[in-house]
């Protein structure tokens, strides 16, 4: 399923990226024909790296594209995804939900230095808010869970000023 940029950009507002965020869910066993549909795409694909990168706490492999400057981010999962359908370019796709995707958000803001990077993440989240239909209590149940509802009630009293 898409997430990342392309999932913000489907539920908050357009914006532009030079990678794709997807995650997947991928046995061991899989790694050799993931590792050949990505070649196939012309994408820098090796077996041996997805097969390290799904096996690590990171769980992430960077690949780039052969003919450009972009790059896919393969996010690796061990437990069914809570996704929805959608479309990109006409064509169907899932995407993470909303809520997932801004949990994942919060994470990354909690977590991230970079002033720009961390900026992004909030105009995401608060696009997310904005424009999509959430459920706020179990958003911030969750959001408490994971120690991260100070920056999500901080995101929210920001969207509230701007309507």
């Amino acid at each position: 399923m898409l997430t990342g940029a392309l999932a913000a950009s489907y539920y908050g507002r357009p914006r532009t990226t030079l990678d794709m965020d997807v995650i997947v869910t991928a046995r061991q066993k899989d790694i050799p024909k993931l590792a050949s549909t990505l070649k196939k795409a012309h994408l820098e694909a090796h077996e041996k790296r997805l097969a390290t990168a799904a096996q690590s706490g990171y769980r992430i492999a960077t690949i780039k594209d052969k003919k450009s400057p972009h790059t896919l981010d393969i996010i690796f999962a061990n437990q069914n995804l809570e996704r929805n359908n959608g479309y990109i370019l006409g064509l169907p796709t899932y995407y993470q939900t909303p809520d997932s995707l801004l949990l994942a958000k919060l994470r990354m803001l909690k977590v991230t230095l970079q002033a720009e990077r961390a900026a992004t993440d909030r105009a995401d989240i608060e696009a997310i808010l904005e424009t999509t239909k959430i459920d706020l209590k179990t958003l911030r149940s969750k959001a408490r869970a994971e120690s991260t509802i100070k920056i999500l009630e901080n995101l929210l009293r920001s969207t509230q000023r701007h309507r």
